[in-house]
């Protein structure tokens, strides 16, 4: 069964957004630096959000234009409607490289997702698939992210009817990829394994699937075993399990990108991760926000 998987790096985005002190442009480009250095080739550097709502991401801009100019990774900034796509698109204004790929998003719960940006499920599926169009026609790479999809912090459960209905809506625009994500970590490795199966089965070999766990219940790193049992190959993980919702009560952190790259490692699985060098930037972070950061891994390091 081993096979290579891709890590998605959310650190410097999903990771960061939740904090409560602002952290320094300069600061996040040593994050982002220290993740390239340690293997991480696809990140989610930033998101195109109202400073007003996440004021952790008011310089996705100036993060953007001093990144690394490396060939082989892959850039990606979260959208959450048409006006954080064109902000993506004018970051490769001017010959500047800018984003290489978008991340839109869905909410398959109408309270969460008027709360997180304004929109019933409904109305999210038709702003997404035009997004998708969108970003499509102006030369730029998307995909997309069903989030809450295991459950919801006001609505309770999440039937799977409803996830894969939307994930249907979403195949109809082909995006690069189409991710659930357990927004508020309530998710059980059962359920990962259910839903991700049903979701392989309705997408067949078109379109990629990839999982987005958080921990907070501490079922998360089981959650994505049994998600890659199910066919997944593409990972979202954050340095040290930094992470939250700023929309989600009580949620926390992602997968740490340590626990999920010693867990597939030590099951045979390749993640292109140095699992030393992801343990020395944890410390170095750690000591940047003055605490020890949740990954267990690196805690028992």
């Amino acid at each position: 069964m081993p096979q290579n998987i891709e890590l998605v790096e959310v650190g410097p985005r999903d990771g960061l957004q939740n904090e409560p002190d602002v952290i320094a442009t300069d600061v996040k480009l040593a994050m982002i630096g220290r993740m390239i250095d340690y293997g991480a080739r696809r990140l989610e550097v930033a998101s195109f959000v109202h400073p007003q709502r996440v004021p952790q991401m008011a310089d996705a801009e100036s993060v953007i234009a001093a990144l690394p100019d490396h060939k082989d990774c892959t850039y990606i900034g979260l959208v959450l409607n048409k006006r954080g796509v064109m902000r993506a698109l004018a970051t490769r204004e001017g010959g500047v490289r800018g984003v290489d790929q978008v991340g839109c998003v869905i909410v398959a719960s109408d309270t969460f997702g008027q709360k997180n940006q304004g929109q019933t499920i409904a109305e999210g599926v038709a702003e997404t698939r035009a997004m998708l169009r969108f970003a499509r026609a102006e030369g730029l790479r998307a995909q997309v992210t069903i989030s809450a999809a295991f459950g919801c912090p006001f609505e309770g459960a999440v039937k799977h009817d409803t996830v894969l209905a939307i994930a249907d809506e979403m195949a109809i625009e082909a995006p690069d990829e189409i991710a659930l994500a357990d927004t508020i970590g309530v998710g059980t490795p059962w359920e990962a394994g259910e839903l991700f199966g049903k979701l392989g089965a309705l997408l067949g070999d078109k379109i990629p699937m990839r999982a987005h766990f958080h921990n907070t219940r501490g079922t998360g790193i089981a959650n994505a075993w049994e998600a890659y049992k199910a066919g997944v190959r593409i990972f979202d993980a954050s340095l040290g399990g930094l992470g939250g919702c700023p929309f989600a009560p009580r949620a926390t952190g992602n997968i740490a990108t340590e626990d999920l790259v010693y867990m597939l490692e030590r099951s045979g699985v390749d993640t292109g991760i140095d699992l030393d060098a992801a343990i020395a930037a944890n410390k170095w972070f750690a000591q940047v926000l003055g605490r020890e950061l949740p990954s267990a891994v690196a805690r028992a390091a």
